[in-house]
Parts: structure tokens; C-alpha cells; sequence
């Protein structure tokens, strides 16, 4: 089942919409459950409400799934581009225009905030070896962000899609400076069609600089002592239809693999 939750989000003084998926037998139970986070919530649960009209399917995938969790969607501003300020950790230059990060006061929200309400308001197993946190394109760089500086809160993050060689620099700041816990699991993802072609005309899996900055990046998590796991989509795009499709594979390696 899916319940909806306004949230009050402090740095726009407005609220926010969370999506809040429970097992079907929640209600007949006394069990508790482990949480997953997700960015841009709206797109996870029903293609009504999606953005692009179509959802990731998670709904579908969690009744049938042999893990029962509770999933929280946390949905976003949809004015103009205010998502990018909220998933935004670093202060960057997009396409010409100036991004002013609110990321960290995004993710104090969530941590302060979203976190301890679901904790208090329902059955969940509260300690970090059973929470995690997801996304995709923006919200997967804020996954990324989370799992490093929040480690003590989230041991697993799905960081889809991040782009990430527009914010190595930010990011390779943010690991050196802090430690990981070795249980910490961290799934990368990058699509070939939105990683472009490849640089010297080869294996996009390997050439576009999202491939390259994605192995880097690996190797220095996994030198923090970080488990990762690299995922390339053949034909993968830029959309939700095609995130979809990964739901299994990262929900897999992050719960169910030891």
C-alpha cells in the first residue's frame, strides 16, 4: 500500500510531498522492516504521477519481491529549477547558469527530520545496517552525497545516473575527509546512450568520461573500504523507463547478496 504524507521542508517554507510504501500485511503484523530512501519520490510508484508519465514500477516490485521493506519517496519542487538547487550538494555551473546548492539542507532534512519521523510513526528497524538511500541523474549525485557524509546514518545507497564528472572533484573532497564503514554498499550506474559517445570512437562502457570518472571514483571508495558495484545499461537513456529496469539489479546486490 501507499500512503501520502505532506512533510514541511524548512529551506523553501513549504511542504513537501512524501510517498511512503508499506508491505500489505503491515497493518496485520507486529514486524519490523528496514527503510529505503528515494530522491524525486513522484516517480516511483505510479505513472499518474510521474513526471514523464512513467513510473519506476517499484510498487509492483516490492509485492512480489521476496524482502519486505518499507520504501520512502521523497518528492521535490516542480517550479522552474528549483530541483536542482534542492539536489544540488555543490554550488555548480550547469549549461551556463549558476546552481546555488541547498543539497546539505536537503540531506539535514532528511537526516533531522524525515528519518525520525518515519522511525517514530512506524515499525522500521532504525539502525543504519538497515537503511538506505537512492535516486537517479540529481538524485543520484545526492545518494552519493549521502552515503559519504551521512555514512553513520546510511550503509547502502543506488546512485543512478549521476553524472558524475560534472562533481568527482567535490566528491573526492568530501570521501578523503571522512571514513567509511566497511559493511558500506554502493551501486553505480551510467546508461550509454546518456553517457554520449565514446571519446576515442571505442566501448562506451569504458570510454565516455561518465565511464571513466564512475571507475575512478570506484576505486577510491573502494579504497575507503567501500563494497561497489558498477552497472552499464546497453542503450540505457536518460529517463525513467529505463531506470526502471535496473530496480531489480540494485535492489538485488544492496539486500539480498551477502
Amino acid at each position: 500500500m501507499i500512503l501520502q504524507r505532506p512533510m514541511y521542508y524548512p529551506p523553501a517554507n513549504e511542504d513537501r510531498l512524501l510517498h511512503i510504501y508499506l508491505p500489505d500485511d503491515y497493518f496485520d503484523s507486529e514486524e519490523r522492516y528496514p527503510v529505503m530512501y528515494f530522491f524525486d519520490g513522484h516517480n516511483l510508484f505510479f505513472d499518474h504521477y510521474a513526471t514523464y508519465g512513467t513510473c519506476w514500477g517499484m510498487k509492483e516490485f516490492l509485492d512480489h519481491w521476496q524482502k519486505k521493506i518499507i520504501v520512502v519517496g521523497m518528492e521535490c519542487s516542480h517550479r522552474d529549477q528549483e530541483r536542482l538547487s534542492e539536489y544540488s550538494p555543490y554550488t555548480k555551473h550547469f549549461f551556463g547558469e549558476t546552481v546555488t546548492a541547498k543539497g546539505g539542507e536537503t540531506f539535514r532534512w532528511i537526516a533531522e527530520d524525515i528519518k525520525p519521523l518515519i522511525d517514530r510513526e512506524f515499525r522500521t528497524w532504525s539502525h543504519r545496517e538497515a537503511t538506505a538511500i537512492g535516486g537517479s541523474s540529481m538524485g543520484g549525485l545526492m545518494s552519493m552525497y549521502g552515503v559519504i557524509r551521512y555514512n553513520h546514518i546510511f550503509s547502502k545507497a543506488a546512485c543512478i545516473s549521476t553524472g558524475l564528472f560534472w562533481n568527482i572533484s567535490n566528491f573526492r573532497k568530501d570521501l578523503n575527509a571522512v571514513s567509511l564503514s566497511p559493511d558500506t554498499r554502493i551501486y553505480m550506474a551510467w546508461g550509454e546512450v546518456e553517457a554520449g559517445k565514446a571519446a576515442h570512437g571505442g566501448n562506451p562502457e569504458w570510454d565516455t568520461r561518465e565511464a571513466r570518472s564512475t571507475r575512478k571514483f570506484e576505486k577510491e571508495l573502494q579504497e575507503k573500504g567501500a563494497r561497489t558495484y558498477l552497472y552499464f545499461q546497453a542503450g540505457g537513456r536518460h529517463c525513467e523507463a529505463d531506470w526502471a529496469l535496473q530496480v531489480p539489479v540494485f535492489m538485488d546486490w544492496l539486500w539480498l547478496q551477502p
